[in-house]
């Protein structure tokens, strides 16, 4: 679907990142020295905005880990690897194959070997497409990238600010949520065919409890081992699994 090469992660220096907002790069996070506020910054506070960019504020030490020159200037992009799509590109790819909707939705995956391997197994799972948050979570790194192992190229990914509203917004579109979680009913005992949206939350804290409330029924993976969790990503295609097998009828 596109075939992008991955490019640098990172844009450092203010005249820098100003050229990358105006040329049109995607730029999912820029991170500003806490107190610098003169002009060049100003600038790529309002072009931050304008793009919808997530703006942190953070110390002098956070942002010498980030750089990758050591000259950062006090502003460092993080630049998208890929392209990211819009939710509307997703449904519409159904439509094209004519099967029901089939996307998984992510709520505050942070980690980019689990985003990369959700979105592969969502590629191998006839996914539509993949949709994550703007805020607390990774975006399409070139880290992301190697670990969907090509998947990238074929899954489209968007990125939306408040999942809550995504979810309520497909809904009335005739969508079905079903969230993971340890304390719902067992994946087995759920119908879950039709167009179907699969939520997925964090290791540590598992998917938010507004997300959770929006979602039609909630499904847990049985578990026989001496530990109660799965990693992430292993969840994830473990579920979307599930609602392939329901979905072929056997």
């Amino acid at each position: 679907m596109r075939e992008t090469e991955v490019r640098e992660s990172v844009i450092e220096g203010r005249n820098a990142v100003i050229e990358a907002f105006r040329s049109g790069r995607t730029i999912d996070k820029v991170y500003i020295l806490d107190g610098c506020n003169d002009g060049p910054v100003s600038t790529i506070k309002r072009e931050a905005k304008k793009q919808g960019s997530v703006i942190k504020f953070v110390t002098k030490q956070r942002l010498d880990q980030i750089s990758e020159t050591g000259k950062h200037q006090g502003v460092i992009a993080a630049v998208a690897a890929y392209a990211y799509a819009q939710v509307e590109d997703m449904l519409a790819l159904a439509e094209k194959k004519g099967e029901p909707v089939f996307l998984v939705l992510l709520d505050n995956i942070e980690d980019p070997h689990n985003l990369g391997a959700i979105i592969r197994t969502a590629n191998l799972a006839g996914a539509h497409g993949v949709i994550i948050t703007k805020d607390r979570a990774v975006g399409l790194t070139a880290v992301v990238a190697r670990a969907s192992a090509g998947a990238l190229n074929y899954t489209p990914v968007a990125k939306v600010t408040n999942l809550s509203r995504t979810i309520k917004e497909l809904k009335e579109k005739g969508m079905w949520f079903v969230c993971a979680d340890m304390d719902g009913t067992r994946m087995y005992d759920l119908d879950m065919t039709g167009p179907i949206g699969l939520v997925v939350g964090s290791e540590g804290e598992g998917v938010g409890r507004l997300v959770k409330e929006n979602c039609d029924m909630t499904a847990a993976i049985p578990m026989k081992g001496d530990i109660d969790s799965l990693n992430a990503s292993v969840a994830a295609g473990v579920l979307a699994y599930e609602i392939v097998r329901q979905r072929i009828g056997k």
